[in-house]
C-alpha cells in the first residue's frame, strides 16, 4: 500500500478532484438549463479544487522528472556545468515553494484568526488555501526524492 502511495498519491488525489469538479459542474449546467435555479456553490468548489490539482500536478512533475525545462542549452553543457545547473535550479526550485509555503501559512493563520467563512458554502476559508502551504510542503518533498535518486545515479 505504501509503495501504490508513494507512487501515485498524486494521481490519486488529483483524478478524485477531477471527477468531483466534472460532476458537480455538469450538475451546475443541468440544474440551470432545466430549471431558474443555479447552485453558486459549484463555482467555488470547481475553482479551489483546480488549485489543488494544478498544485499536485507539481508535485507529480517533480517526482516523474517531466516538469518543463529548456533543455537544448542545458544538454550542451559539459557535466560538471550541468550539474551546477542542477542544483541551482533545484536551490531555486526549493527557495520558491518554501516562500510559496511560508506565505501560504500565513494566509491561513490569518484567515483563522479572521474566521473567514465562503461566501457560498459558510464554510472556513482556510479548509481550501490549506492546501497551498501542505502541497507546496509535498512539493519539496518530490524534489527531494528526485534529487536524492539523480545523486545516486548520477542522472543530471
Amino acid at each position: 500500500m505504501w509503495h501504490f502511495l508513494d507512487k501515485h498519491f498524486e494521481e490519486l488525489l488529483g483524478s478524485i478532484m477531477l471527477a468531483v469538479m466534472a460532476l458537480i459542474a455538469f450538475a451546475n449546467v443541468i440544474v440551470r438549463y432545466c430549471t431558474t435555479f443555479s447552485l453558486a456553490w459549484t463555482e467555488e468548489i470547481t475553482i479551489n479544487f483546480f488549485v489543488w490539482v494544478v498544485l499536485l500536478g507539481t508535485a507529480c512533475a517533480f517526482r516523474d522528472n517531466t516538469n518543463l525545462g529548456m533543455s537544448i542549452l542545458y544538454s550542451t553543457l559539459p557535466r560538471t556545468w550541468r550539474v551546477l545547473c542542477y542544483w541551482l535550479g533545484i536551490l531555486l526550485c526549493v527557495g520558491f515553494f518554501g516562500g510559496l509555503c511560508w506565505t501560504g501559512t500565513l494566509e491561513v493563520i490569518d484567515e483563522i484568526e479572521l474566521e473567514s467563512q465562503s461566501e457560498s458554502l459558510g464554510i472556513p476559508v482556510w479548509w481550501y488555501t490549506i492546501a497551498t502551504p501542505v502541497f507546496s510542503l509535498l512539493i519539496i518533498f518530490r524534489m527531494a526524492q528526485r534529487a536524492l535518486k539523480d545523486l545516486r545515479t548520477g542522472n543530471y
